[in-house]
């Protein structure tokens, strides 16, 4: 059996010979590190093209690397169709009745059928039940559904998320995210909008920059109230009544506020925040073939989610570490209409950024259509790698053609068309051209079976059935009764309705209740916040951490004050409020908390515990050198191990291979030359078995037909007759010599490539993420690292629920 799997390489298929109209024996295998340069994948229906780009993402799934993929038509779902038993049962629930119907056969004798044809088609291409296995362990598979809970719901529309790090500092990328976000925004709202003379365009833009400007993600219901009152008093030189009167700018909020109240878009508001790197890995650090589909959307939500969807990963790449390895794949299964030519839709200018800018990133973009004329070549000459397939009409083969000779010019190859044109013309089902700039020639190939069970589109029910186990895998966790808040405070005193008098040096804060403000109890809290400066040159650690806790009071107040509170997060601070609800109820004040001595003492104490218990640990991996930064959490850094060993798994293979290129290379010549040597030895045993055949032939005419037997004539033939066949003898012993020789080098080439792929399988071995162990380092501050702000009281919130019980209403 031939080895499928090889280190960094994609399993594709197996070269294709057009002339003979056979596949050979040769597979083809793809480098994952040419994806980083982009690939475009064109065919018509039924040439084979989703089976190929499916094959792609499988592979590279068994490699560990996750993927997007955005699936406008429904057959990306096919994925997650992996049997390993390859049994009839498994296939019963996928076959189509109509299809069993059509062949007159029943459902389950079609998935026999299904299942027999699957299991040889997978051993006609060296592939098993282990392999599909294999792909299911190594990475997961999921179909989000956005705007629908079919799959796992995705929602754009809870927030704007502001650019962060790189993403913002980039002012032409800022500017360009802005522009896509509001131009896919307006097109949802069936509004055709010119960036630089639409008044609704201009509006909506200015709103986005000076949000996100100051790092805030902008709320939907921000973005509405922003409209009728906008932060800004002018655009341009004129002021806003002028440019934008404000009954023009209500019906633009009433248009928005109507889609988003509008039974129809309920799904939109529902669902996870698009999160790209939750979307590539598990919370437990495993990739994920995260596959978006879309079909259930109408166009103008198609427009509007790929758009916002190209522009996260834009931010998300931005914040990644420069690469030359494959780190992670965005997969466009039905490009047509979100790249044209001569348009410009939102989808375009962030698609095209993707082209140029994510191969620095280790990002690589597939992108694949049947329709190849209404695509912008001029941005895909970025791409370095063609996957071509049958094509409709000839006014499609002189655009991939116009396509082909951009990307060679970009990359400086050469192009041969008269050669292109003659293949693509010969181009069968499953039969496509490779062309890589990354080699020296176009290969030619038959693609190998799927894993998959490529059944065809996959419906929104059929969704719900394969992702109903994960969703509720999902929710396990969350067995708990939860109640309003996820903080749970300890219950104090009793509650009464007077608000106690404070004496001038106490801040006093009421933090808001996050429902209806109808029956508020307070409760009395102490905060404190603190800064804390770690520092650790060995470690490379110069962080600063902010820290805010809370301590309810009561007449019970222990030695640890501060031991006892609660932290809360700085990131999901409750709004306050310099002012209590109408009509709120109070619990009593203990008289200690009423002295400005006490916040006083507090104060210090608080300094003193964060010295003696607060700590910073960050994890360490001693086998690649590195340390986790203080807010990465383990998954992520084992996520970011995983490239660290896997770049460097490739340069130790890279330079193994190139330190046996040259002993392999003379090993070759050697080969062709005892090649040649047999080829020689035979040719002279040939010729002399011919000379000998004549002159045994001579001497016998001679005997028979001579006079005279005994005459010297007679005698000097038969002896030619037998030196020749001696010197016969001695030339089959040197064709027997040089055949020895030539398998010798044959028996020594076999083990040098042995012995190659045991060092690669070593390399593998050493730099497996699975096998690396982590450690935790504590780093302590000094007191003089320590700030520590003001004491203050805090009211929290309460509210009684059906049974009595007092709740946190925040």
């Amino acid at each position: 059996m031939a080895v499928v799997e090889k280190l960094g390489q994609f399993y594709l298929g197996r070269v294709y010979d057009l002339a003979s109209g056979t596949t050979l024996e040769e597979e083809v295998h793809y480098d994952a590190r040419d994806l980083t340069t982009h690939a475009v994948c064109v065919g018509m229906t039924g040439s084979g093209k989703t089976g190929l780009c499916l094959s792609l993402l499988e592979e590279a799934a068994i490699d560990g690397i996750p993927a997007i993929c955005i699936d406008p038509k429904g057959d990306i779902g096919n994925l997650m169709l992996t049997f390993p038993g390859l049994t009839p049962e498994e296939f019963a629930p996928w076959i189509d009745p109509a299809e069993a119907a059509r062949k007159q056969l029943s459902v389950d004798e079609l998935a026999k059928q299904t299942a027999e044809l699957w299991r040889n088609g997978l051993a006609e291409w060296e592939q098993g039940p282990e392999r599909i296995q294999r792909l299911r362990d190594s990475a997961e598979v999921a179909i989000y559904t956005p705007a629908s809970d079919a799959g796992r719901p995705l929602t754009v529309l809870r927030s704007f998320t502001a650019p962060r790090g790189e993403a913002r500092d980039d002012r032409e990328t800022f500017r360009d995210r802005i522009l896509a976000a509001v131009s896919g925004l307006l097109a949802l709202l069936q509004i055709d909008a010119d960036p630089v003379s639409s008044r609704e365009h201009i509006l909506l833009s200015g709103i986005l920059e000076q949000a996100w400007n100051n790092g805030q993600d902008v709320q939907i219901g921000d973005l509405i109230r922003s409209i009728q009152d906008p932060p800004f008093d002018k655009v341009g030189f004129l002021d806003l009544e002028s440019f934008y009167p404000s009954k023009d700018r209500f019906k633009l909020a009433m248009a928005l506020n109507n889609l988003v109240a509008s039974p129809g878009f309920a799904g939109w508001l529902e669902g996870d925040s698009l999160d790209i790197q939750k979307l590539l890995y598990t919370d437990a650090g495993k990739p994920r073939l995260a596959i978006i589909s879309i079909a259930h959307l109408s166009d103008q939500e198609r427009m509007f989610f790929v758009t916002i969807l190209l522009n996260e990963v834009i931010s998300w790449m931005r914040n990644q570490t420069g690469t030359s390895s494959l780190r992670a794949l965005l997969y466009m299964d039905e490009v047509f209409g979100y790249f044209p030519p001569t348009a410009n839709p939102p989808s375009k200018q962030p698609m095209l950024t993707l082209l140029k800018q994510a191969r620095a990133f280790g990002l690589g973009c597939v992108l694949a259509t049947q329709n190849p004329v209404d695509l912008d070549y001029k941005g895909l000459s970025n791409a370095g790698t063609w996957f071509l397939g049958r094509l409709q009409t000839e006014r499609d083969k002189l655009r991939v053609l116009e396509g082909l000779e951009g990307a060679a010019a970009t990359s400086g190859a050469k192009f041969d068309r008269q050669q292109m044109e003659q293949i693509l013309a010969g181009l069968g089902n499953r039969v496509f051209l490779m062309n890589n700039v990354h080699e020296d020639h176009p290969v030619l190939f038959r693609t190998r079976w799927a894993l998959s069970y490529l059944r065809g589109p996959i419906s929104r029910l059929q969704i719900q059935q394969l992702m109903d186990p994960l969703k509720e895998q999902d929710r396990l966790p969350s067995t708990a009764t939860t109640v309003a808040s996820s903080r749970t405070i300890a219950g104090i005193g009793d509650v009464q309705n007077q608000r106690p008098v404070l004496p001038p040096g106490i801040t006093e804060f009421f933090v808001a209740p996050g429902r209806a403000s109808d029956g508020i109890r307070y409760r009395p809290a102490l905060m404190g916040q603190g800064r804390i400066h770690f520092v650790s040159s060995r470690r490379n650690v110069d962080v600063w951490d902010d820290i805010t806790l809370v301590r309810p009071v009561s007449e019970e107040v222990s030695s640890s004050f501060w031991g006892e509170a609660e932290e809360w997060d700085e990131s999901d601070m409750p709004e306050m409020d310099d002012q209590p609800v109408a009509e709120a109820e109070f619990a009593p004040l203990d008289s200690r908390f009423s002295q400005k001595t006490t916040f006083d003492r507090l104060e210090d104490e608080l300094k003193d515990w964060l010295y003696r218990h607060r700590r910073l640990t960050v994890r360490t991996c001693p086998a690649l050198d590195q340390t986790s930064t203080p807010d990465e959490s383990e998954a992520d850094f084992r996520i970011r191990l995983r490239h660290q060993a896997r770049e460097e798994r490739d340069a130790q293979v890279e330079k193994l291979r190139a330190k046996y290129a040259s002993r392999l290379r003379t090993l070759e010549d050697r080969i062709r030359r005892a090649e040649q040597k047999v080829e020689r030895e035979k040719s002279q045993r040939s010729q002399k078995a011919m000379s000998t055949g004549i002159s045994v032939l001579t001497s016998i005419a001679g005997a028979l037909f001579s006079r005279r037997l005994g005459s010297a004539t007679n005698f000097s033939r038969a002896g030619t007759a037998m030196r020749s066949a001696t010197s016969m003898a001695r030339e089959a012993e040197d064709v027997k010599h040089a055949q020895e020789s030539l398998h010798a080098l044959y028996e020594r080439q076999d083990a040098m490539n042995a012995e190659l792929q045991d060092e690669v399988q070593r390399i593998q071995d050493a730099f497996d993420p699975e096998l690396m162990e982590l450690s935790d380092d504590v780093i302590e501050p000094r007191k003089s690292d320590i700030n520590v702000g003001k004491v203050i009281l805090v009211w929290l919130p309460f509210s009684t629920d059906l049974r009595g019980r007092l709740t946190a209403a925040f």
